[in-house]
């Protein structure tokens, strides 16, 4: 009786990743390079424009500082003017755009969990609409909308603003792809085996693993809602109520008859991009986690 040995299968080695060619890195590099000049040339004009006083700002060149730059003074300047409407203006928009954009992520996150995990008539229906609801811009639901809110008697007030910014379609929709890809079925049994409820499990295993897509609508609606001009133009007549953006706009203007206003737009929109930069500062690590995430195999 012969015995037949076979020999194991050899451990196959990965193969080394190949880097492109040069000429393909070279056309990379150059096209990220001209997309950030585009991005960051405007923010340095407005870095630069801000150290200059108004006469400076149209009578020198617009890429340099001007012989005697004063960036604290013009900024403090904008702060005090007109009794510090412009630090009013500021808090209206840390207001609109951050009571407005943590409301539309947690609805969002409930809303894209539910059609992602929940099976129930209609759902495709439901999840069509809110696609629906992506591709209607915003400014042709503001006036339908002022028309509600004045029958309400919430036109001109901060409601106004606030409740149309909880609502996000596209971070209904992005939470729902991100949900039914990020958070495994088999998670979810085994919880509601062990006894958790379904809002014990939302709280504690959902929103966790969605992260990244929180953060990602978190900083779309904020940014959405900081830049919104037309809806707080069509809601607000009273100035105390206005964001930044409105207010910059009203200050322009008066610029005509008043030409320091002109320097002081420029200082309120060199603060007001300050915050956004922050933001994605602070933020873009939780874009890092979750692209990394499931990247290594078990």
């Amino acid at each position: 009786m012969t015995r037949t040995l076979t020999r194991p299968p050899a451990r196959t080695r990965p193969r080394p990743l190949t880097r492109p060619p040069v000429r393909y890195r070279i056309i990379t590099a150059s096209l990220l390079t001209v997309a950030a000049l585009y991005f960051l040339v405007p923010v340095y004009w407005l870095v630069v424009s801000s150290t200059k006083s108004s006469a400076d700002l149209f009578g020198t060149f617009g890429f340099w500082f001007s012989d005697h730059p004063h960036p604290l003074g013009n900024l403090a300047d904008v702060l005090t003017y007109d009794h510090g409407i412009y630090a009013r203006w500021f808090a209206n928009s840390l207001l609109y755009a951050g009571i407005g954009a943590v409301c539309a992520t947690l609805l969002s996150a409930a809303a894209g969990y539910a059609l992602a995990k929940f099976p129930f008539r209609g759902r495709e229906a439901v999840f069509n609409t809110v696609l629906a609801g992506v591709l209607v811009p915003g400014t042709a639901l503001a006036l339908p909308l002022y028309f509600l809110f004045s029958e309400l008697g919430l036109a001109n007030t901060y409601w106004a603003v606030l409740i149309p910014s909880m609502v996000s379609p596209f971070g209904v929709y992005l939470c729902r792809i991100y949900a039914t890809a990020a958070v495994p079925d088999s998670l979810l049994e085994a919880a509601r085996i062990d006894g958790a409820g379904e809002a014990l499990i939302f709280g504690r295993l959902g929103l966790r693993l969605m992260t990244p897509a929180l953060v990602t609508v978190f900083l779309f609606q904020f940014v959405h809602i900081w830049n919104n001009y037309f809806l707080p133009l069509v809601m607000l007549s009273d100035s105390d109520l206005y964001p930044i953006q409105l207010g910059l706009t009203s200050w322009t203007g008066f610029a005509d008859r008043k030409p320091v206003l002109y320097q002081y737009t420029v200082g309120g929109a060199f603060l007001s991009v300050v915050p956004l930069m922050v933001l994605m500062l602070v933020l873009q690590r939780y874009w890092r986690t979750g692209l990394t995430e499931g990247s290594v195999k078990a």
